[in-house]
């Protein structure tokens, strides 16, 4: 059997078992949670930067909204958002930053 050792999905151990296969389990600590779930953020990035998609992207908000409720609220992470682009703005003019002089 594959040693995963990564964070998944809620229902994947469900989904491995369904398929005839044994998913051994653990739940994480506070510490391990939140350091897991920014290695996830990572891994998503990754796939995404291979292969851009928005099923891609919606693993990585998936993720996002999982720190959000570690490291406060979904409010919190909507309100510095709201907070920063009302100061800096977002993306939508594609702005390239190519130096500072």
């Amino acid at each position: 059997m594959p040693n995963m050792q990564k964070l998944v999905r809620d229902r994947i151990p469900a989904l491995i078992e369904a398929d005839g296969r044994l998913a051994v389990v653990r739940t994480l600590s506070d510490d391990e949670y939140l350091a897991a779930l920014i290695a996830k953020v990572a891994e998503e990035q990754g796939e995404l930067s291979e292969s851009p998609g928005i099923e891609e992207l919606a693993d990585i908000l998936e993720v996002v909204l999982a720190l959000a409720d570690v490291l406060g609220s979904r409010a919190d992470l909507e309100a510095a958002r709201v907070a920063k682009f009302a100061e800096r703005g977002g993306f939508a003019e594609r702005t390239w930053l190519e130096s500072v002089e």
